[in-house]
């Protein structure tokens, strides 16, 4: 199929999350799509948050953040908590807010998996500032797993599509990671 040009701020899907971070004392959450895993060992996850939000000042302050994973039921919550500023509203009791080992971090007891993060770096963009985390400490419901496995059909994640501006959950199973192109490997297609 012949490849068009398009505009550049396509976006890839992009998982939903909540950071949480303290601000002048009080838990604040904001809405996220550009978070990831970044480093294996020690683990550590990074996020982009546009410069003029109010969740920067408390990351800034506390050296510390959370990223709590969204499920479909959350998902009023959480869209209202990316088109509201904790400048003017008190977003902390949208949510039963819990403290973790670094007590500094509020992450949600709602969401099946909540990460909290230590500030290792924060990288400055244009728009954007990446931030940065070491994974500090890793909580999840006792029902979102299968074995000793997360089972991300139970998390049920929130995924945000951009410029469409919609969100989606997960879809069905399509493979096995780092075993489904071995048969091409085998074929001298390496």
């Amino acid at each position: 199929m012949e490849k068009k040009e398009i505009n550049p701020n396509f976006f890839i899907p992009m998982p939903v999350v909540l950071v949480g971070t303290k601000v002048h004392g009080k838990a604040n959450f904001m809405t996220a799509g550009w978070c990831t895993r970044a480093n294996a060992s020690p683990p550590m996850i990074v996020c982009a948050i546009g410069n003029t939000h109010y969740t920067p000042k408390g990351i800034a302050g506390t050296e510390t953040f959370s990223v709590n994973i969204v499920p479909r039921s959350l998902l009023e919550k959480a869209d209202y908590c990316g088109m509201v500023s904790g400048v003017k509203t008190d977003k902390s009791c949208v949510f039963d807010v819990f403290y973790g080992r670094l007590e500094t971090a509020p992450m949600i007891s709602e969401c099946p998996v909540s990460l909290e993060c230590r500030l290792v770096k924060t990288v400055l963009l244009p728009s954007n500032s990446l931030y940065i985390g070491e994974i500090a400490g890793a909580y999840a419901d006792g029902n979102v797993f299968s074995g000793n496995k997360p089972d991300f059909k139970k998390i049920d994640p929130l995924i945000l599509t951009m410029p469409d501006n919609n969100y989606w959950t997960l879809g069905e199973y399509a493979g096995d990671a780092w075993s489904a192109g071995r048969k091409l490997m085998e074929n001298g297609k390496d």
